[in-house]
């Protein structure tokens, strides 16, 4: 399964960010105000003026690799998010994440290991594919006898051990317009990990295509 994003929502636009700018002076519009709010945000982007860009909001649910949900979590400034808890519940979809690019990359040996078995002509996806089953079998199974020893609450945060690290979680997350520029500059990045790269991606892309294109001159601005 692929990571996932979906834009559930947003506020504001690149009025809002004008207006924001503006209560400095007059908040009064006018024709001629309204035409330079193109120049005005890209002052305030090139300028490092940003807290009027922190008056609006952009709205995601992500499902994604645990790796993408670590680099997700440390954006806290302006940034909201809650995700699925294996404490809270068992994780019984077992959703799980496949990097594209290992799919024509065979493994090199005969290996024999935790029951698999590969004789150097299988993909490496397809060991994993194998790996993360076992572990999601084993996470099930432990969950299943910790129970009734443990109690439910200890069983769901320690069986959990055996989810693989490209198991997937969906998370709630809320950027302000400042923190999502921040995102993108970072993980929109050849310098960033290929999963969070794409999500990154997906997300400004989401929010390009939104009905009449409410941010368009904020996107020019941060030239993203």
């Amino acid at each position: 399964m692929n990571n996932k994003v979906e834009l559930l929502g947003y506020y504001g636009d690149d009025l809002i960010h004008a207006c924001s700018a503006w209560t400095s002076t007059s908040r009064e519009l006018t024709p001629e105000k309204v035409e330079r709010v193109p120049k005005l945000l890209t002052m305030l982007a090139t300028e490092g003026h940003h807290t009027p860009f922190e008056k609006s909001s952009l709205h995601f649910l992500v499902t994604v690799d645990q790796a993408t949900h670590i680099h997700l979590l440390k954006h806290r400034i302006g940034v909201s998010i809650n995700g699925e808890s294996a404490r809270y519940k068992e994780l019984k979809e077992d959703k799980t994440y496949l990097p594209a690019d290992w799919n024509t990359i065979q493994s090199s040996e005969f290996n024999t290991h935790f029951g698999l078995h590969f004789d150097g002509t299988d993909a490496w996806v397809n060991i994993l594919q194998s790996y993360t089953e076992l572990g999601n079998d084993l996470y099930h199974k432990c969950l299943e006898d910790l129970t009734p020893i443990l109690g439910r609450k200890r069983a769901k945060e320690s069986a959990r051990f055996f989810k693989t690290f490209n198991s997937q979680i969906t998370m709630d997350v809320m950027f302000n317009w400042r923190s999502f520029a921040h995102f993108q500059q970072l993980r929109n990045s050849e310098h960033a990990q290929v999963e969070v790269r794409e999500l990154a991606q997906q997300m400004l892309e989401l929010v390009k295509n939104i009905e009449d294109n409410p941010f368009r001159y904020t996107i020019e601005a941060f030239k993203l």
